[in-house]
């Protein structure tokens, strides 16, 4: 007795620190390679395509090992694996994978991954289906399936533990050791289990009983896969929406992540929660929920409300999804090919919002392409599972289920021509959905863009009013008296100013004859709207300079530009820029300003309190920083705005424009942020 429970333990150990060690080794490598990258959409996307495929690879590597190889060379192959990956630690990146230009990083990014943490992650990936077929070829009778619900628990304790406890206390390169020794004993753990079964049978129970299984068929196979894609397509469009649309709130996404994990671990649980009496008519209501919420104004609910709301209505989805998954589960001799085809679900999933959506949708229409999928598949699953008796209730439950699909395509179809008929322009790439919106009349009539709720900028349409500082650039916000103060002092002399994340151009209404800006945007769409659909750069008195790519990776290739006001405002959204905050971007920032020049810093955030990051790095350089709030004055379009200025000259810091500006309290418990560490966690609200 104490044996076979000492034998489930260690299978159960293996498993669960694989998947624990399967997402913690995520965003450590990301962490290690964003300084270098910088904060391009396509740096994720090159991470997360890495990701999917090697996962991919794994299962696949699984089934055809366990189908056409013994056991002994089973247990050979993969201890062989296992020992090479041991040599590949500590996962530490090499400085020669820095990008030397503004080439696409794609390649190089995929490059660096693969053989950094290629294998070891490979390795990892195959643990699950692996483990589970051993497992059953061992224990016959048992349910393997337990264990893919204990894999998504040290999934689900992964994602938590980072954010929480990880990153908040150890540097990357302490990360980067903690794994490697928790992925030896992992090797360790998996080899006693590959040598253990070297002399074992085939991975079922007993080849007479595998025999009479009936192989899955096409159909099948393809309900596994669209099982697994709908959920998978909900996860990243969802997340995307909730942080556009209702709440940009830094760390959101791990409530999503979460409860998909949550549903893999209720729905493949021996007891199963999974019923579909109570959870086939919640689906049906929370797809429609889901579908009727973007339709709703911004403050039409409130923000936690429309929160529980939406991720109540997903996890309802995941637990219908994986729930039919658990229910159609095949015999264990089929195991590895039904792991492989959740993994091919789930990675079609992901390629599809990730990847193909941004090129050919001009909007955010895959949430509701994923509302309307996940109804079909349930309605397809569920309906060609049913036994209708006598076939009475079969027409009456097809039409039904047509009904609630057709109702959730009219209600988002309806919500998309809405949103395309009310904006001038809408537009997409990696970095997001762009639209141009007009509103007002008269000498209030005004031209805004926005991402989401972020707003990068309005301008007045009436002549007079074209040329108002409006938004965050009042000249009563911070970077409105540094620009001015500075030209106070200049005496008439030009000025020499940066500006990273250009927005609109608002900033060049302060241009005077004779002065230069820079600007440095990541998106070249920002600029193209920048440039068609508003006035501010066409009408500028200074001369400007446009620099397309990550603003950091720009400055550290540029000699020193000898700046008077370098503008930081890249920081108003969920997703903060880190790499622009740590000590080694300061150290940037300040190489290009002339001795007595100013750091503008906006730090404008519901739910970040920036001003401390922005505080350690002055103080760590022997700079002084002043904090300027201004008042909203709705009148004007100017918006409630906080400005750190950063400056190491008194004179300056005593203009009289800079009066009201306050110092920042020091809070001793703050770590200054390097590209080694930093946490998120340290400065929500």
């Amino acid at each position: 007795m104490l044996a076979h429970l000492g034998l489930a333990l260690h299978y159960g150990l293996t498993i669960l620190l694989s998947a624990f060690l399967l997402f913690q080794v995520q965003p450590i490598i990301a962490k290690m390679i964003l300084p270098w990258f910088g904060g391009s959409a396509s740096v994720w996307t090159a991470c997360m395509l890495f990701f999917q495929m090697l996962l991919l690879l794994g299962y696949l590597y699984s089934h055809f090992v366990v189908r056409l190889l013994s056991a002994r060379q089973q247990s050979l192959l993969h201890i062989a694996l296992l020992a090479v990956s041991l040599l590949l630690l500590p996962i530490s990146p090499s400085a020669d994978w820095r990008p030397s230009g503004g080439e696409d990083p794609t390649p190089r990014i995929l490059a660096l991954l693969t053989v950094t943490i290629g294998l070891p992650y490979f390795v990892l990936s195959t643990t699950g289906p692996l483990i589970q077929a051993w497992f059953a070829r061992e224990k016959p009778g048992a349910v393997p399936y337990r264990l893919f619900a204990l894999s998504n628990f040290g999934s689900l304790l992964a994602l938590l533990a980072y954010p929480v406890l990880v990153e908040p206390n150890l540097p990357t390169r302490w990360q980067s050791a903690w794994w490697s020794a928790l992925f030896a004993v992992f090797a360790l753990l998996c080899g006693v289990l590959a040598w253990r079964g070297r002399h074992g049978g085939p991975a079922v129970e007993g080849a007479t009983q595998a025999a009479t299984v009936v192989a899955p068929t096409a159909a099948l196979r393809l309900r596994w896969i669209a099982l697994a894609a709908c959920p998978s397509i909900l996860l990243v469009a969802d997340t995307s929406f909730l942080t556009a649309n209702i709440a940009p709130i830094p760390l959101l996404w791990v409530l999503p992540l979460g409860l998909y994990l949550l549903s893999f671990i209720f729905c493949f649980e021996r007891r199963g929660w999974y019923r579909r009496g109570l959870f086939l008519p919640l689906l049906a209501l929370g797809l429609g929920a889901m579908a009727y919420l973007p339709t709703l104004g911004v403050s039409a609910l409130p923000i936690y409300l429309a929160m529980g709301i939406n991720l109540a209505a997903f996890f309802v989805a995941c637990m219908v999804c994986h729930g039919e998954l658990a229910r159609l589960h095949p015999h264990p001799s089929q195991l590895t090919g039904y792991f492989l085809m959740i993994a091919i679900g789930g990675a079609l999933g992901g390629l599809f919002v990730g990847v193909f959506a941004p090129y050919v949708f001009s909007g955010n229409f895959e949430l509701s392409i994923g509302l309307v999928l996940t109804a079909l598949v349930v309605a397809w699953v569920v309906m060609e599972g049913q036994d209708f008796a006598g076939g009475r209730w079969r027409v009456p439950a097809w039409v039904g289920a047509g009904a609630v699909v057709l109702g959730i395509a009219y209600v988002s179809v309806a919500e998309h021509l809405d949103d395309l008929n009310g904006a001038r322009v809408t537009v997409r790439n990696f970095y997001g959905t762009l639209r141009v919106l007009d509103g007002g009349e008269g000498l209030d009539a005004r031209r805004s863009l926005m991402h989401g709720q972020i707003v990068h900028g309005r301008q007045f349409q009436a002549p007079e009013r074209q040329d108002w500082p409006t938004a965050y650039y009042s000249q009563d916000s911070g970077v409105g008296r540094a620009l001015l103060a500075k030209a106070s002092m200049a005496a008439g002399g030009p000025l020499r100013v940066g500006v990273i994340g250009v927005g609109i151009g608002t900033l060049l209404t302060y241009g005077r004859p004779g002065d230069s800006f820079r600007l440095y945007e990541i998106d070249p769409l920002v600029m193209q709207l920048a440039h068609s659909e508003f006035t501010f750069l066409s009408r500028s008195k200074a001369a400007t300079e446009i620099v397309i790519a990550d603003a950091r990776l720009a400055l550290e290739r540029e000699p020193a530009q000898q700046f008077d006001v370098l503008v930081v405002d890249a920081f108003s959204g969920d997703a903060v820029p880190i790499h622009l905050l740590t000590r080694e971007a300061f150290a940037s920032y300040f190489r290009h300003l002339k001795p007595q020049g100013v750091l503008a810093v906006h730090v404008t955030n519901r739910f970040l309190d920036l001003k401390q990051v922005v505080k350690a790095a002055a103080d760590h350089f022997g700079w002084q920083a002043r904090m300027v709030s201004t008042a909203p004055d709705g009148e004007r379009l100017v918006y409630r705005s906080d400005w750190v200025l950063v400056s190491a000259a008194p004179q300056f810091l005593a203009q009289p424009l800079l009066a009201e500006a306050v110092a920042i309290d020091t809070n001793p418990g703050f770590r200054l942020w390097s590209d080694d560490y930093s946490s998120v966690l340290a400065v929500l609200k």
